[in-house]
């Protein structure tokens, strides 16, 4: 069995196919980070317009890579939502069109799920049940997760996403789009110790996060101690290990309320070597494990929708209509089976 997976949520157009017996066959993507760069954040009218232009191409592409023809292919599934509305369109269009055109079964993917699922693409994959964190520009959420469709959310973010808050602070100290990465890059070189911002919300009972009061904190704080390099590169640092230790606390408070002792991180944020080597030591003081996909499978990708479509083959399938969910809670996912 063959599935295509098409990813076009945002700002990343993703093409992959995954087969259930010889795992990833073919794994495409184009990022639109220069079209965007110019405007600080993401254009969503620009992104559709480049989903429309690349996701045929990069289908094409897929197929020659993995040798394979639209015979070949069994199911197509793509990303439904949430994500910007226009390029969510592109990629739920083009995905029915051709799975109408195949005579296949379509599947429309839960973005975050994809994301949740994407460690089973590795050689090692956790086992059922374990604890979630999905910790991306658009999410923060700690989720006790069963089985595949049967999700419980334990705390998410009341403001910003932990991504979208490193970004927010990076373009404040100065540093292009995306930020993020580029702010990780400079906490390396800044001196630990020498800024203590606050870890938000830890001081109290619960899961939930709060990110956007750091932002203003890293403002205050450059704006008081001045804007040379090496300051930059402290509050940089103070930011980073402020957030890291935040998550890694509410990771650990997770497990313990939880009983469980596997802990899966997945997300553009979960690429962040601080925060993977802050997790990894948690866990080996707990006995537990802690699992994560691959670097090129941390941020948006078609490999994610085209397993999570996998394995949601034999769910309930819609009708020929065309519907996509910017926000969509992922409590609202069936169990797969169900």
């Amino acid at each position: 069995m063959r599935v295509l997976g098409i990813e076009t949520s945002c700002d990343e157009t993703g093409i992959a196919i995954y087969d259930d017996e010889a795992g990833l066959l073919a794994n495409q993507l184009y990022s639109q980070v220069k079209i965007h760069a110019d405007y600080g954040g993401v254009v969503p009218e620009l992104a559709s317009r480049d989903h429309v232009r690349k996701t045929v191409p990069l289908i094409q592409a897929a197929l020659q890579q993995a040798n394979l023809t639209a015979d070949d292919i069994n199911a197509v599934a793509y990303t439904a939502g949430p994500g910007l509305v226009g390029a969510l369109l592109v990629g739920a269009t083009i995905g029915r069109a051709l799975a109408f055109a195949w005579q296949v079964p379509a599947v429309a993917v839960h973005h975050m799920e994809g994301h949740l699922l994407a460690p089973m693409l590795e050689a090692q994959p956790p086992q059922f049940p374990f604890v979630a964190l999905l910790v991306s520009g658009g999410h923060t959420q700690l989720i006790q997760v069963t089985g595949i469709g049967e999700y419980t959310l334990l705390g998410e973010s009341i403001d910003d996403a932990a991504g979208e808050a490193f970004d927010k602070t990076a373009k404040l100290l100065g540093l292009d789009y995306p930020g993020g990465p580029l702010l990780s890059q400079l906490a390396q070189q800044g001196v630990t110790g020498r800024f203590t911002f606050p870890r938000p919300m830890t001081d109290r009972p619960g899961l939930d996060f709060s990110f956007s009061g750091l932002k203003t904190f890293a403002a205050n704080t450059a704006r008081t101690h001045g804007d040379d390099p090496q300051t930059r590169a402290d509050i940089a640092r103070a930011f980073e290990d402020a957030v890291v230790d935040t998550l890694a606390i509410k990771c650990k408070r997770a497990l313990e309320q939880t009983g469980l002792n596997r802990l899966v991180v997945a997300g553009g944020v979960s690429a962040n070597r601080t925060l993977r080597d802050k997790l990894a030591s948690v866990m080996q003081q707990r006995g537990g494990h802690v699992f994560y996909p691959r670097p090129e499978f941390c941020t948006d990708n078609g490999a994610m929708i085209a397993y999570a479509g996998m394995v949601r083959l034999n769910s309930p399938q819609t009708s020929l209509g065309v519907t996509v969910h910017p926000r969509w809670p992922l409590a609202q996912l069936t169990p797969v089976g169900q």
